[in-house]
């Protein structure tokens, strides 16, 4: 994926990504970075264009671009608001998905209405479109030829539905899905087939046990992020792609880490675990996660830290505040050679843990970058 399409996607991930219904989306930066995206997708292309064939094509795709938006606010359906490319509908009220959307629309936002379901033909003919926005509605149920010939959707959001599985034939080039905060329980086999160009899957909020991830769920799927937060699991998911570099599983019930629950992961650089009901960490199961940056073990139950936090190379935050660690050793988070940290710590959190603060011996640190980086704070019974 290249530079410009990671921006944009960054741009849509921090206007949106874990925004509560409505949040508005600003259309002419949506669209600048779209351009920008596809013009970087067509650089090789447009290689022999001269300067002066190139002002040329600008004034007629200005003129056309004209005619075009004066037509496309002609034929906007209705209620919304419509831009050359773009169609607006959030906050409207709407039952269903609005007829008469223009056919080189790129981006629909259906944000914040009453939208049941979607046919079959909710969308037939719209078959450049990039991004569809259909967050905070009341969708049941998806048809399975919804998103059929949608070769260019890239940016799919269904957060805050009521849909309880995960709807079938996905579109294959799609780089971020969110479901977050429906009503989802089970994941069927191959839910997520030929996703192979999948950056970010988010799944939080969602009723989703254990039991309920079919063997070979995430069989054909590539993914880089994947968010399975504030749901029922018990444990670590076992069967998620191998290439994912960042999990988020804070605010479950795991109440332990094991060897064989990152045997698959060997790309993570980060770790949510936060908020879950983890009493131990298996010595080993830190070690099968080379590439860590980043773990994330605050609230939980844990008793010491966790073995091998020193042997991680490239670890640099470590979360273990809020748990009943009794004492910090002095080899705990760092190697004793220091040769071997390729990366220093830039943030320790250890405070509301029952351990003495003034008892911890300073070289316990001695591979932190900065004074700063360590909060131990004080461990204070509640009256």
């Amino acid at each position: 994926i290249n530079s410009t399409m990671k921006l944009f996607l960054l741009l849509c991930l921090l206007a949106l990504g874990n925004a509560k219904p409505y949040q508005p989306i600003n259309v002419q930066e949506f669209l600048r970075n779209y351009d920008m995206m596809m013009a970087d997708a067509g650089d090789d292309n447009d290689n022999d264009i001269d300067d002066e064939d190139e002002e040329s094509k600008e004034e007629e795709e200005g003129e056309e671009e004209s005619e075009e938006e004066e037509e496309e606010v002609e034929d906007c359906p209705a209620g919304c608001q419509c831009w050359p490319r773009v169609v607006q509908c959030s906050d409207q009220g709407l039952i269903a998905i609005p007829g008469k959307i223009p056919e080189d629309t790129v981006m629909i936002d259906l944000q914040n209405n009453d939208i049941t379901d979607v046919g079959e033909n909710a969308f037939k003919g719209i078959h450049k479109l990039y991004a569809l926005f259909l967050i905070n509605n009341k969708i049941t149920k998806i048809h399975p030829k919804a998103f059929k010939n949608m070769d260019h959707l890239k940016l799919l959001y269904l957060s805050y539905n009521l849909l309880t599985e995960i709807p079938a034939n996905l579109p294959r080039n799609i780089l971020e899905l969110r479901f977050h905060g429906n009503r989802i329980n089970t994941i069927q086999k191959e839910a997520f087939k030929g996703l192979r160009n999948l950056n970010v899957l988010e799944m939080s909020a969602n009723p989703l046990a254990n039991s309920g991830i079919a063997l070979g769920a995430f069989d054909g799927m590539s993914s880089l992020y994947i968010g399975m937060a504030e749901a029922k699991l018990t444990a670590v998911p076992k069967d998620l792609p191998a290439s994912i570099t960042e999990l988020s599983l804070d605010y479950n019930k795991i109440s332990k880490v094991e060897i064989e629950d990152f045997i698959r992961y060997g790309e993570l650089q980060k770790l949510g675990l936060s908020f879950n009901q983890i009493k131990s960490v298996e010595n080993g199961s830190l070690a099968l996660i080379p590439k860590i940056r980043e773990i994330c073990l605050d609230n939980n139950k844990l008793k010491k830290v966790p073995a091998e936090l020193g042997s991680l190379r490239n670890l640099q935050v470590v979360y273990l505040h809020a748990n009943k660690i009794s004492s910090v050793g002095v080899n705990d988070f760092c190697p004793v050679s220091l040769g071997s940290k390729k990366k220093k710590y830039t943030g320790i959190s250890l405070f509301a843990n029952p351990f003495k603060y003034w008892n911890v011996q300073p070289a316990a640190f001695r591979c932190v970058s900065g004074g700063r980086v360590v909060q131990l704070g004080n461990f204070r019974r509640r009256k």
